[in-house]
């Protein structure tokens, strides 16, 4: 993967079933935006939400992180740098391995959509040509370590997430995301409730090389600076994009 996690500190998580707020244009004090989201997310409005996003800010680095292959066609994959795949490290087995063979299934299942134009199938598989096509959208697929750490969030009933970890368990994960799986990115999700430095602290001091994100209940700048002095690359803000502005403002990290 060629992005630059260095030059990021605040992501913006835009959900595409949400209103944009009146003034979008603070989305350029934003180091990058991830579309994505959970109940009424579909392809068309993913795409909306997309094209609106890259018309008013062509350089800035855009992620469309699916649900589902759904959410996914050849004009998504076309509008973004990257996608981002979740692993959800404490969910069910169908958000882990599941998750990324069926995704990837779906894909391959489909390539008069992914690709545009007739592709032979042979038992099911893309033909050599299809397959070539296929591999070269795959690179824009980038694994996501994932802990989900609110039971009561949408995201947990989602993945089937039952049991939080210890920051001990945390520290776990994070190492094995960067010496194991090596996906580029470590992403720590309290959704919706500020969780604390405590996780960011156990995590950071195993990666290296890895991108560790913390979000969840970010409001004001005071909590940014916690989470980044814990040792976190960035911070990812949602909800008060969509919802207040001004708020959103405060949790733009100091240049």
């Amino acid at each position: 993967m060629s992005f630059d996690w260095g030059t990021v500190t605040h992501i913006t998580k835009v959900d595409p079933a949400k209103e944009f707020p009146d003034d979008a244009s603070v989305l350029g004090d934003t180091d990058a935006v991830i579309v994505g989201g959970s109940d009424g997310v579909t392809e068309e409005n993913c795409l909306a939400a997309i094209d609106r996003i890259r018309a008013a800010f062509p350089n800035l680095p855009l992620f469309q992180e699916p649900n589902s292959s759904d959410h996914v066609s050849k004009e998504t994959i076309e509008a973004v740098d990257y996608l981002l795949v979740p692993a959800v490290y404490n969910g069910d087995k169908g958000n882990f391995v599941g998750k990324h063979v069926e995704f990837f299934t779906e894909i391959g299942a489909k390539p008069d959509e992914m690709i545009g134009s007739s592709v032979p199938l042979v038992g099911g598989l893309v033909a050599s040509k299809g397959r070539e096509v296929v591999a070269e959208l795959a690179e824009k697929v980038v694994g996501e370590g994932y802990v989900i750490q609110n039971l009561d969030s949408k995201a947990a009933a989602e993945t089937n997430v039952e049991t939080t970890f210890t920051p001990e368990e945390v520290a776990g994960a994070a190492l094995a995301t960067e010496s194991f799986y090596q996906f580029p990115v470590f992403y720590i999700e309290y959704s919706g409730t500020y969780g604390g430095p405590e996780d960011v602290a156990a995590a950071a001091q195993y990666l290296d090389d890895t991108a560790l994100v913390y979000g969840g209940g970010i409001e004001r700048r005071q909590q940014v600076d916690e989470i980044l002095d814990a040792g976190a690359d960035a911070v990812m803000v949602g909800d008060c994009f969509h919802e207040d502005t001004e708020r959103y403002r405060q949790t733009i990290p100091a240049r």
